[in-house]
């Protein structure tokens, strides 16, 4: 992000808007996230935090027991699911909040929720197995986003 891109993201994101960031693997890539995200997003204003599985997100229409890592198509027919090997084998959510409270920036690292919607033509075994819990993450995501 450039000057200019951080200020806008930040001004968005303080009017009301929300940002997920979704499908990226290891600390590397991690890392370089969070220095871009600090751009518009300074840590002392702006923690990043694990979500905890008792945040209202995970209850908001369906009960997530847990964040799923959900790797790429190709990663599945390779019979793994963490893309990174042991460097990305945990799966997390998490969050930058506003001065009130207000859930901004949802990060979910180590996993590819938009995976769980966007492969479900592609083969029904990769979608049975992470269809039902990435939709109702994304769901979950959706309807608390749009209602705090």
């Amino acid at each position: 992000l450039d000057d200019q891109e951080a200020a806008r993201l930040r001004l968005y994101l303080e009017k009301g808007g929300f940002l997920w960031a979704d499908d990226f693997w290891g600390e590397y890539a991690w890392n370089v996230w969070v220095s871009q995200i600090r751009k518009a997003l300074p840590a002392s204003d702006y923690p990043i935090v694990d979500l905890p599985l008792d945040h209202p997100m995970f209850h908001t229409q369906f009960e997530v027991k847990k964040v799923t890592q959900i790797p790429s198509i190709n990663s599945y027919f390779g019979g793994r699911t963490s893309e990174r090997g042991a460097e990305s084998a945990v799966p997390h959510a998490r969050a930058i909040s506003d001065a009130k409270g207000r859930l901004i920036v949802l990060m979910t690292h180590n996993t590819d929720y938009g995976d769980s919607w966007e492969r479900e033509g592609d083969d029904p075994k990769y979608f049975q197995t992470f269809g039902p819990d990435g939709y109702a993450f994304g769901i979950n995501a959706l309807v608390y986003a749009l209602t705090h």
